[in-house]
């Protein structure tokens, strides 16, 4: 029992030893995640959430008065270009139809009577003008023998008189003939009025068809067969029949913060993803940036807003699909993922590595106790941007300095370094407290524990 009691007791000792000595070993430290310098392909993108919308839509609206007999389509379908999508009840603009292409008919047939005519009247003038050739004769033989002495005065008058009255009936064939020939022209000028009336009509009947104007899809189809509806303003309460979408050119109309709409370009590609339609990426590119901002609350433009209130600000941005497909719909919500700019193997670290540091802060703390002496507070410069480098001292210690970095463009993770660093360099990545407090030469460790699992967290 004695000798299990001294085993136990020995055992108790070596242990506390060993923590001792691991205890002096590590104070002093400071524990810290690293991270290396590493060459790899960045991207910086912008993200901003919408719906999908198309690029060409009309609202059909009413060109007639009158209850809606037939709508042809409904909301959601295809329908192609004139397609008739929609009718309005047309009895009195059909029976206007009707009525002029009877009075049409008639005033042919008119025409036809009066051609007649002026035909007959032709031939009234060829038959007067033959008499009038043969009194003619006649007279020229009478004046001859009057003149010789051989008819007598009575027949000579005869003669004379007959020849003039075959001139005064040509004369009068010809103003009947003339007289046709007007009433043939003013036939067919009240027919092609009564044409002009027809094309009228026939139009006021086609405002009664609602024909789709391009191939499309009803998007919108607020109204139902037996309403009625009004020609009026557009979107104003029963004016409106359906919506047709052109969906061969579709768009995503999103929402950017203010403080990323500076580096949106019109050409840039992007990644569009929908809710609706999850595991699928669309390609696209940027084909409008807006110049307006939008009130976030309201999205109204600022220009157009009452309010001096300050509050945070969108701008509209237009993404063009490169390949839309038959499954998209308007109005389906979607995010799009605009990449602003791309570079190949550029030398990067994480984001969370970057600090900034005041280089004074690491001379007060080599000036020691005559800092602490001076009444005078130390001088603070402005901080720099940078990061901590891992370097072993003359003793093998891991010790950290603080290098000032310039920085590119960044990505999800990651952040361009133009100059301060290499490839392959050790450096601080966290935790976000420890380098806040870090100082150059400051003895670090790696921390190789991993992170607690949250509660629940473990499958």
């Amino acid at each position: 029992m004695k000798k299990i009691l001294l085993i136990a007791l020995a055992v108790v000792v070596a242990a506390g030893l060993v923590a001792l000595f691991v205890y002096r070993q590590q104070s002093g430290y400071t524990k810290v995640l690293t991270g290396k310098v590493v060459k790899q392909d960045l991207a910086t993108v912008v993200s901003g959430t919408g719906q999908i919308k198309a690029k060409y839509y009309v609202n059909l609206g009413a060109t007639a008065m009158g209850r809606i007999t037939h709508l042809n389509v409904k909301e959601g379908e295809r329908v192609k270009k004139g397609e008739v999508v929609a009718t309005i009840e047309h009895v009195q603009q059909e029976a206007s139809v009707d009525g002029q292409q009877a009075a049409i008919a008639a005033a042919k047939t008119d025409i036809a009577a009066d051609v007649a005519a002026e035909k007959t009247q032709e031939a009234n003038v060829d038959h007067a003008k033959a008499d009038l050739e043969q009194k003619k004769l006649d007279w020229d033989r009478a004046q001859a023998l009057y003149k010789d002495g051989i008819m007598a005065k009575q027949d000579y008058d005869a003669k004379k008189a007959a020849y003039d009255l075959d001139v005064a009936s040509v004369s009068q064939a010809v103003a009947q003939l003339n007289q046709a020939k007007a009433q043939t022209d003013s036939a067919r000028g009240h027919m092609q009025t009564q044409v002009a009336m027809l094309r009228g009509d026939k139009n006021l009947l086609d405002l009664t068809e609602a024909i789709a104007p391009f191939n499309g899809i009803v998007t919108n189809e607020p109204m139902r067969e037996g309403e009625t509806v009004v020609e009026g303003i557009q979107n104003t309460e029963g004016s409106t029949i359906m919506t047709i979408a052109d969906m061969s050119v579709v768009t995503a109309e999103v929402k950017v913060d203010e403080t990323d709409i500076v580096n949106i370009k019109i050409g840039q590609s992007s990644d569009v993803t929908i809710d609706a339609i999850p595991g699928k990426v669309y390609k696209g590119h940027v084909t409008l940036v807006g110049d307006q901002a939008l009130l976030r609350s309201t999205g109204v433009a600022t220009s157009q807003s009452t309010t001096g209130t300050e509050e945070a600000k969108d701008f509209k941005v237009i993404v063009t699909l490169d390949n839309p497909t038959d499954e998209l719909r308007p109005g389906l919500s979607t995010t799009a993922k605009i990449t602003t700019a791309q570079k190949a193997s550029v030398l990067s670290l994480p984001i969370q590595a970057l600090t900034m540091h005041d280089p004074n802060d690491d001379k007060a703390k080599g000036q020691g106790e005559v800092q602490a002496a001076s009444t005078t507070p130390p001088v603070k410069s402005n901080p720099i941007q940078g990061v901590y480098v891992i370097d072993k001292d003359k003793s093998g210690k891991l010790r950290v300095k603080f290098v000032p970095v310039t920085t590119g463009i960044t990505g999800a993770t990651d952040i361009e370094v133009l100059s301060g660093l290499s490839e392959g360099q050790e450096i601080v990545t966290g935790p976000f407290k420890t380098l806040r407090t870090l100082k150059t030469g400051s003895l670090v460790k790696r921390d190789t524990e991993k992170p607690a699992l949250p509660s629940g967290g473990a499958s």
